[in-house]
């Protein structure tokens, strides 16, 4: 646990809503589907298992690469980012979203493709629950994570917004 630290945020809309973003000094650290007010409470909390203390500040400066970036994302522009990541949680789960990180752009992996990329074949529900606490959707793509039967299931976001993204990446990626 940090003893303290400054938490910048800001908020952007984008073609599915809008997006609060969050960041220490060190990286991008959560992005949430939301106004900041409809999902302060939970970065709250997540921030109360991470930091002794916070303090949030309000600073769009500290986002102008990554909203740049999620702009040309969003506007089949871009299929990967560079942006500086602050990653928390266990160590299972950071294996889990690296393994999420590597999956390709405008592709799609079932949880048991997660399981057998990271090595963990029986971990099925484990990697569910890990893509589940996933803090960067978009940048760490859980949303081109599916059913073993192709389905569309599970996204923090809600589903339309998972199908509107496998959709805008699928049309890059036929375009290409």
């Amino acid at each position: 646990m940090t003893k303290g630290s400054f938490l910048y945020y800001d908020e952007m809309d984008s073609p599915i809503g809008p997006l609060t973003l969050l960041a220490t000094e060190k990286g991008l650290c959560r992005i949430d589907h939301g106004s900041l007010r409809d999902v302060e409470s939970r970065q709250t909390t997540w921030a109360r298992k991470y930091f002794l203390h916070i303090e949030y500040v309000h600073d769009p400066a500290q986002f102008k690469q990554l909203k740049h970036q999620l702009d040309e994302y969003f506007s089949n522009k871009r299929d990967r980012f560079e942006i500086q990541l602050d990653l928390y949680g266990t160590p299972f789960q950071q294996k889990v979203w690296k393994a999420l990180a590597d999956i390709p752009f405008g592709e799609t992996r079932s949880y048991k493709d997660i399981a057998l990329a990271i090595q963990a074949p029986k971990a099925v529900r484990a990697i569910g629950g890990a893509v589940n606490k996933n803090p960067l959707s978009i940048i760490l793509p859980c949303h081109r994570v599916i059913g073993s039967n192709g389905a569309l299931v599970g996204y923090a976001g809600g589903l339309e917004r998972k199908e509107h993204l496998l959709d805008l990446e699928h049309r890059k990626a036929v375009s290409s």
